[in-house]
C-alpha cells in the first residue's frame, strides 16, 4: 500500500460548503485555534498565496516551516513538497489541500527504477533535485535545487562521477555550465517541457527589446533564447531589480501573481505552451483551491506521512547541501 492509499479520505471532498462563508475569514480562525501555518508554492493560484504564511520556492517554504512553533503544517503545493515538509519537521503534523496533487517530474523518476539505475554506476556520486519523492532523497548523496545546482556540481573534485536526475534538462543545463559529464536519469517536467519555440519568438518579434525570463526546466531550445535562467525565485527577484518594464516568463503562470505584486508598473507575459492555451499552468498544482485549503485545515486531513526510515536517510542529502551552501555563502 502507497502513501495516497494509507490516507483515508472517503467523504472529505464532498463535503458541502456554504457558499456565504468568507473563506479568507474563516481560515485565519482556523490558524490560529489549530497553531496552523500555511505555506504557498508559486505555482498556486492567486487566493491561495493571498492567505498564505509564507510564499516561495519548496525547499524555502520547508525550512520556514521548520523555524516556526506551529504545530500543523498546511502546504498547498505537491506531494514531494509536503514529504519535504514532514522530513524536515518530522514532529509536527503536514496537510496536504489534495492528496492528488502530485508532479510528473518526480512521477517521471520511480524510486525502484532509479535504484537499478544508480547500481549501474557504483563508483558515481547521486546528486538528486529536490522536486523528487521522499524515497529518491532517501537514494541521494547530495540534494540540490534549481538556484544552487550548478554551484553545488562545482564544489565536488573535477574527478567526481555523478548521477543527476531526475530532470534531464536541468541535468543539461548544470552540465553544459560546469563542463561536467553528468549521467542523467531521463525525466522532466510536463509543465516546462511544452513551451512553444515558435509562439515565443513571434512574441519576441512583436515587444521589441522584451526579455525572456526562464526556469532551468525548460527544454535547451527555450533556454537558447533566454536573457536569464533561474529558479521561480531567482525569476522574481530579476524582475524586480530589473529596469526593464516588460517580460516574458517561460515557467508555471502562478508565480506571474506574485510578480504584478510586487512590481505592478511592469508587464509581465506567459510564454505560450504548444498547444491553444494562453499560459502554461500545472494542473497538479492547480488541484488545490480555497475550499480545499478549508476543509483540510477544519478536518486536518489529508495527512502526509513519511516512514521513519526513509526520513533518516532523506535528510542527509539535504543537510549535505545545506553545510555546502552555506560553505559557499548561497
Amino acid at each position: 500500500m502507497d502513501i495516497f492509499e494509507e490516507i483515508n479520505v472517503k467523504g472529505f471532498m464532498e463535503e458541502a460548503i456554504d457558499p456565504t462563508l468568507d473563506l479568507f475569514a474563516e481560515i485565519e480562525k482556523l490558524k490560529k485555534q489549530k497553531n496552523a501555518v500555511i505555506l504557498a508554492h508559486y505555482y498556486q493560484d492567486g487566493d491561495i498565496q493571498d492567505i498564505a504564511d509564507y510564499i516561495g520556492d519548496s525547499l524555502g517554504l520547508s525550512q520556514q516551516a521548520a523555524k516556526t512553533d506551529a504545530d500543523i503544517i498546511v502546504f498547498a503545493g505537491v506531494h514531494f513538497m509536503a514529504e519535504t515538509a514532514k522530513i524536515l519537521s518530522p514532529g509536527k503534523k503536514v496537510l496536504l489541500p489534495d492528496v492528488k496533487a502530485g508532479c510528473s517530474l518526480a512521477d517521471s523518476c520511480p524510486p525502484h527504477l532509479f535504484k537499478k539505475f544508480k547500481e549501474q554506476y557504483p563508483d558515481h556520486l547521486v546528486i538528486t533535485y529536490v522536486n523528487c519523492t521522499a524515497e529518491l532523497k532517501a537514494l541521494s548523496d547530495i540534494v540540490c535545487t534549481s538556484s544552487n545546482a550548478v554551484q553545488i556540481v562545482e564544489s565536488l573534485p573535477k574527478d567526481q562521477k555523478i548521477i543527476f536526475g531526475p530532470d534531464k534538462n536541468l541535468g543539461a543545463y548544470v552540465a553544459k555550465k560546469t563542463g561536467r559529464d553528468l549521467v542523467l536519469w531521463n525525466g522532466a517536467c510536463m509543465v516546462h517541457e511544452i513551451f512553444s519555440r515558435e509562439k515565443i519568438t513571434r512574441l519576441k518579434e512583436r515587444h521589441q527589446g522584451v526579455k525572456l525570463l526562464a526556469h532551468p526546466e525548460c527544454e535547451e531550445v527555450i533556454l537558447e533564447m533566454a536573457d536569464y535562467i533561474g529558479s521561480t525565485t531567482g525569476i522574481l527577484k530579476y524582475a524586480t531589480n530589473s529596469p526593464d518594464k516588460e517580460f516574458i516568463v517561460a515557467t508555471e503562470s502562478g508565480i506571474l501573481h506574485q510578480m504584478q505584486k510586487e512590481n505592478p508598473d511592469k508587464t509581465f507575459i506567459p510564454a505560450p505552451p504548444n498547444n491553444n492555451c494562453a499560459c502554461n499552468d500545472c494542473p497538479h498544482m492547480k488541484r488545490n483551491t480555497l475550499e480545499k485549503l478549508y476543509l483540510c485545515l477544519k478536518n486536518e486531513l489529508p495527512e502526509v506521512t513519511v516512514p521513519e526510515h526513509i526520513i533518516k536517510d532523506a535528510v542527509k542529502p539535504i543537510e549535505r547541501m545545506l553545510v555546502i551552501s552555506a560553505q559557499l555563502g548561497l
